[in-house]
């Protein structure tokens, strides 16, 4: 689906005049998000092109993950397609079990003193949601039978953690 069929099948749930005046924009402008850009040649991008742009500028999951994140989920990179089989299912499971261990080391620790903080919340928040990322590539690997980059996304994502941790 296009991003202007995305807009358009949104903006046909709510009142059009309504988002326009709460977003401080002209009805026009976000009639004109809901168009083919190359058909009519409004010249407008729309934002959902303009999120996709700078993604590809910037190449930073981030911005998609903090987008996932206030729309209440969670952000997970579709593995790359081929199968090659390998050992490593193993490490993998390894890693995930240690993961869920370092979670619930850290939400022990916040909670050793009967509160726990903001910043302690966020930290536990942050290692949820990488868990279930990891977790939910190992199932998209295992069901694609592709256990050569399972083991290269855990490489990646074991320097991605020591990183975080310095």
């Amino acid at each position: 689906m296009e991003s202007h069929e995305i807009i358009r099948k949104a903006l046909s749930n709510v009142h059009v005049k309504e988002v326009a005046e709460k977003m401080g924009l002209s009805l026009s402008l976000v009639y004109k998000w809901s168009q083919d850009d190359e058909a009519k040649g409004s010249g407008t991008v729309n934002p959902l092109d303009r999120v996709r742009h700078l993604y590809e500028l910037t190449q930073d999951d981030e911005i998609v993950q903090w987008l996932c994140q206030k729309a209440g989920g969670v952000f997970v990179k579709n593995p790359p397609t081929g199968r090659k089989v390998g050992r490593e299912v193993m490490p993998a499971t390894q890693e995930i079990v240690q993961q869920f261990a370092d979670l619930l080391a850290s939400i022990g620790q916040a909670a050793a003193d009967n509160c726990i903080s903001q910043k302690e919340a966020e930290n536990i928040r942050d290692e949820w949601d990488q868990l279930k990322r990891l977790t939910e590539r190992f199932v998209k690997w295992c069901e694609a039978g592709d256990f050569v980059h399972l083991a290269e996304d855990l490489k990646v994502n074991r320097a991605s953690r020591m990183t975080q941790d310095t």
